[in-house]
């Protein structure tokens, strides 16, 4: 079983946001001094609003990133998300027929990466983004779906390897796949 939750990397985003924020927060306060007694309430007005659009830009992100999580069990792939309203995606693991990861090259150095589960239903494919591991948690599942051995007996050699492909191209022409 994998439980996990989006990488931390979705959160370097909103972690600028909020020094960017500070910084022209802290810069409109310093042109406050010449404004006499409005000067304190002027720094109050500033602040809310620095907070109300670190609430948007930063809390938001943040409290998305933690309230997501994605379970992959023997039996289904599970995936919740939401703040306020939550959300949930049930997968039976018998009806994903593919599993893939695409990671580019930040995504390689912060060891994360998307995975896109295509099942069989009418939406084709579910992409979970910034998943820890991606790799490891790709073979798991492929594990799960398609046994340790994927076709491939390793001690009778490639000519088995050989058999055991045609005998699945041969099954998905019969089935007309």
């Amino acid at each position: 079983m994998v439980s996990t939750r989006t990488h931390v990397k979705a959160l370097l985003v909103p972690a600028l946001w909020l020094f960017l924020i500070a910084a022209v927060g802290g810069y409109a306060t310093s042109f406050t001094g010449g404004a006499g007694h409005a000067a304190p309430l002027l720094r109050v007005v500033i602040w809310a609003l620095a907070f109300m659009v670190a609430c948007w830009l930063v809390l938001k992100p943040f409290l998305a990133w933690l309230t997501t999580s994605y379970t992959i069990t023997d039996r289904r792939l599970i995936t919740r998300t939401g703040i306020l309203s939550r959300r949930g995606h049930d997968i039976p693991i018998a009806r994903i027929n593919d599993v893939a990861y695409e990671h580019g090259l930040v995504d390689r150095m912060l060891g994360c990466g998307t995975l896109v589960i295509s099942d069989a239903s009418e939406r084709g494919s579910v992409r979970l983004p910034d998943i820890p591991h991606v790799e490891q948690v790709h073979l798991e599942i492929s594990e799960l779906l398609f046994g340790h051995t994927d076709g491939y007996d390793e001690t009778a050699g490639s000519g088995a390897r050989r058999a055991s492909e045609r005998e699945r191209t041969e099954r998905h022409l019969d089935d007309g796949t």
